[in-house]
């Protein structure tokens, strides 16, 4: 009698783990036949300095048999609105979202509750006010890096001679220039050079005229695309009295900039590898049973005008102008 029941327990937990296989057999089959949904919310979605980001989701797209879909955005987006955004996707069939986080009072809570119904992935863990965005993977540059490398390469074509030297610090907004903006200063420590002004929150329609009203300095650091862009609209109509432009950015104007002589550095994140491997992370979660997205930084070029159109820096470009 017991060998009987024992015998009728383990045919039952043989069935029952045979269900289990089949049921996931079937997922991964469903997963295999169909195209994967992955909706992306990015603020300003149709800006330029996405370029190289999208063309990533493109290409990865492909690659991964995934559907893409770019939410339009304006260049400002509220928390709430966000929220809005993420269950009208994932409620009209998102698999998948990718993410650019914005500040508010819930931010980090709302996105682990949505997670529990779609795997996210930030494109980066701050917002654009600063907040860390933590417990969610990113897929981002490494901006205090990126803001070493350019102080860097500031201090190289001065043989490190900065005493004395006056500079301005200009950005978009909070989010990533905190991080390139601690990596520049701490490069630029003890060599003599005072910032006279920084601006957060440079817009591209008005950063001309802010930018001609600022106290003269020798060197203008534009921390992210659109501060650099706005940097060297302004250094081509001579508004910057003289000052010479380093800075962050990933767009054709920006290398455009570079190439006329009007900024002297730029140091570009591979934008389109945060694009390719967030598709990848949570294309990977979909087909894999309990496997979470995982936190990825990526590369960054820095390139002068000499070197613009080197072999080696010809990929780069190819994919901002995608």
């Amino acid at each position: 009698m017991k060998n009987s029941k024992k015998v009728f327990i383990l045919t039952e937990a043989f069935l029952a783990g045979l269900v289990m296989i089949v049921a996931f057999a079937m997922f991964q089959e469903k997963i295999g036949e169909e195209r994967g949904k992955i909706s992306v919310i990015i603020r300003n979605s149709d800006d330029n300095q996405w370029a190289a980001f999208k063309y990533g989701l493109r290409m990865a797209a492909q690659d991964y048999q995934m559907e893409i879909f770019v939410v339009s955005t304006g260049g400002t987006l509220s928390a709430e609105e966000e929220k809005e955004a993420i269950e009208h996707e994932i409620d009209n069939g998102a698999d998948a979202v990718i993410l650019q986080p914005v500040s508010g009072a819930d931010t980090e809570d709302m996105l682990k509750r949505l997670r529990n119904r779609v795997p996210i992935v930030l494109v980066e863990s701050l917002t654009e006010r600063g907040e860390q965005i933590s417990g969610l993977p990113a897929v981002k540059p490494d901006n205090l890096a990126m803001g070493n490398a350019l102080a860097e390469e500031l201090l190289k074509d001065y043989n490190g001679k900065m005493r004395g030297k006056t500079l301005g610090l200009i950005s978009g907004d909070e989010g990533v220039a905190a991080e390139r903006r601690k990596g520049f200063h701490t490069a630029l420590e003890g060599e003599g050079a005072r910032v006279l002004w920084t601006i957060s929150g440079l817009s591209a329609e008005d950063g001309e005229s802010t930018l001609e009203m600022q106290e003269k300095v020798d060197f203008v650091i534009a921390l992210d695309d659109d501060s650099l862009t706005a940097a060297g609209k302004a250094a081509s109509a001579n508004d910057l009295h003289g000052a010479l432009v380093y800075g962050i950015g990933n767009s054709t104007e920006a290398a455009y900039y570079l190439d006329t002589g009007f900024a002297r550095c730029l140091v570009v994140p591979d934008e389109f590898d945060v694009g390719y491997q967030s598709v990848k992370e949570v294309t990977e979660c979909l087909g894999r049973f309990l496997r979470e997205p995982e936190e990825q930084m990526v590369s960054f070029t820095v390139l002068r005008r000499d070197t613009l159109f080197l072999k080696e820096n010809q990929e780069i470009l190819f994919t901002m102008s995608q």
